[in-house]
């Protein structure tokens, strides 16, 4: 047999915990991992659409994969899916925080603290609860990682979404952290996400006009990204392939914008 270049991405031997999983790119980030040989637990606030797409990505792929109901912003919740997923597969090694959520403000200058404090829970938070609560089973695996789904909005001005890309701007600065406190131990990364045209947006209110626009957007590629371009990159980070690779922010975004699309 030749030399394999793919060797170094094959996720067999290895479970992975998905969250946000049951739809878009947290369903392409699944997919890929399952088709790459993982056992992967679908953990998403829908649990008949994470049961769902757990039932269609091992049906095409043949890799054991699970769905189950899990609030990320609920500490029983996250226990649960964490205990559920080592019972089922005998372990964990591999932890994609890939839930995130912001509605756009209509006025920027007058923005409740509540939905400052409900962005920094959902999109922050819960990333760190959901780590910790898998630390114990990370530390016991062979090449261990955690990646977050992070936002280009975290790295430029975004006064339209401002609780959400300050949030996933804290998100930045805990990874980074993390990735020091667990350093040769737990792999930690982040995916800086740009503009990637799903369902998502329009539950956000951002309107059809502004879709259209964001449809070719001001970057080195001239189109937005698919589920599947950030699925890529997230399973290189959580593959033997990257095993150099931590405490990192990998850009997926086209080549970046310099326009901001929403504006006011």
């Amino acid at each position: 047999m030749g030399f394999d270049a793919f060797a170094g991405f094959r996720m067999a031997g290895h479970t992975a915990i998905v969250t946000g999983g049951a739809q878009n790119i947290g369903a392409a980030i699944a997919r890929s991992l399952a088709g790459a040989g993982a056992r992967v637990m679908i953990a998403d606030l829908d649990g008949d659409k994470a049961a769902a797409a757990a039932a269609s990505i091992a049906a095409e792929t043949g890799a054991d994969c699970l769905g189950q109901v899990c609030d990320v912003t609920k500490t029983d919740q996250i226990e649960a899916v964490v205990a559920a997923t080592v019972t089922a597969f005998g372990g964990l090694s591999t932890l994609v925080n890939n839930v995130g959520w912001g509605g756009r403000q209509d006025d920027p200058t007058a923005i409740p603290d509540e939905e400052f404090i409900a962005s920094y829970r959902l999109n922050t938070i819960s990333a760190y609860r959901m780590s910790m609560a898998c630390l114990p089973h990370l530390l016991a695996a062979t090449n261990a990682t955690i990646t977050n789904s992070g936002s280009f909005s975290s790295a430029i001005p975004a006064y339209d979404i401002l609780p959400y890309a300050t949030a996933k701007a804290a998100l930045n600065q805990m990874m980074v952290s993390v990735a020091h406190l667990l350093a040769r131990k737990v792999r930690v990364n982040s995916v800086l996400i740009g503009t990637v045209l799903t369902a998502g947006y329009a539950d956000a209110g951002i309107d059809e006009a502004v879709q259209q626009r964001m449809k070719h957007p001001d970057t080195l590629t001239g189109r937005p990204g698919t589920p599947e371009d950030v699925a890529n990159a997230v399973l290189w980070l959580c593959s033997p392939g990257s095993s150099w690779v931590s405490g990192q922010t990998i850009n997926v975004h086209g080549g970046g914008g310099v326009v901001r699309l929403f504006g006011h």
